[in-house]
């Protein structure tokens, strides 16, 4: 954070009135922000962020001349948190949960801002830099859903691994244990309806504690749900809810 101690925040977003509330939101809610700049489109947003250097901004994922992957195209060489902005894009969310982004679905709740500002603020403590920016822009770019990259927060930081090396994840109370294709296991602080949402085909759920990739399914065997063989040599069960889905994905 700078000399005041607060930290230095740009808004990019198209609408005025949008700008305007989410500033009285912040200096009522927010007081550890400090708003040094706005800009309403991609291209000004770039000239803006490269002129103030902010170390959080709030960008709205969709805007005329871009959206926001554009924009950190353009910041490559800037560091800076992000807290995104959206209406419900199925797509948006998918990524940016994949790169344990922090974001705001519109209309913003004060709740989730603070509470999203808050995370910013610890990470900056902390300096616990993730270059979320960089994922997030590789992964747009990728077109190869196996190639693109999931953050994974774990008790001691993050894990950065690529969708093709995710076997399967089973769900651990509070937590997920993720399986990887090299043997190892990543005990993750989220619950496993996190991945559900988030995780594309091939990634298919199976189980109320299970979700597996399908790629390295062996063999399924029948019964009430029955079960699928994986190439790790583990044994899935499948509940009977699932059953169809599974069925259906090898049609």
């Amino acid at each position: 954070m700078n000399l005041t101690g607060k930290i230095t925040a740009v808004i990019v977003e198209d609408e005025t009135a949008a700008i305007v509330a989410l500033q009285n939101y912040l200096g009522k809610f927010c007081p550890q922000v400090k708003v040094i700049g706005t800009a309403q489109n991609s291209r000004e947003a770039v000239e803006v962020l490269h002129d103030l250097q902010p170390q959080l901004v709030f960008l709205d994922v969709e805007m005329p001349f871009g959206n926001a992957f554009d924009v950190l195209e353009g910041c490559q060489d800037l560091h800076f948190e992000t807290i995104f902005v959206t209406a419900f894009s199925e797509y948006s969310l998918r990524a940016l949960n994949q790169s344990a982004a922090y974001y705001l679905l519109k209309p913003v709740s004060i709740e989730e801002l603070i509470l999203a500002v808050n995370k910013v603020q610890q990470q900056l403590q902390q300096r616990q830099w993730i270059d979320r920016n960089r994922i997030i822009m590789e992964n747009a770019r990728e077109n190869n859903p196996g190639m693109q990259q999931v953050i994974l927060p774990t008790l001691d930081g993050f894990d950065v691994v690529k969708m093709h090396e995710i076997v399967r994840l089973k769900g651990n109370g509070n937590f997920t244990d993720v399986f990887l294709t090299d043997g190892s296991k990543k005990m993750v602080c989220r619950f496993l309806k996190h991945f559900s949402e988030m995780l594309p085909h091939p990634f298919i759920r199976v189980h109320k504690s299970h979700i597996i990739n399908i790629h390295y399914v062996q063999s399924y065997h029948k019964g009430a749900g029955g079960y699928v063989n994986l190439n790790d040599g583990t044994e899935v069960e499948v509940s009977p809810a699932y059953k169809d889905s599974l069925i259906k994905a090898f049609q």
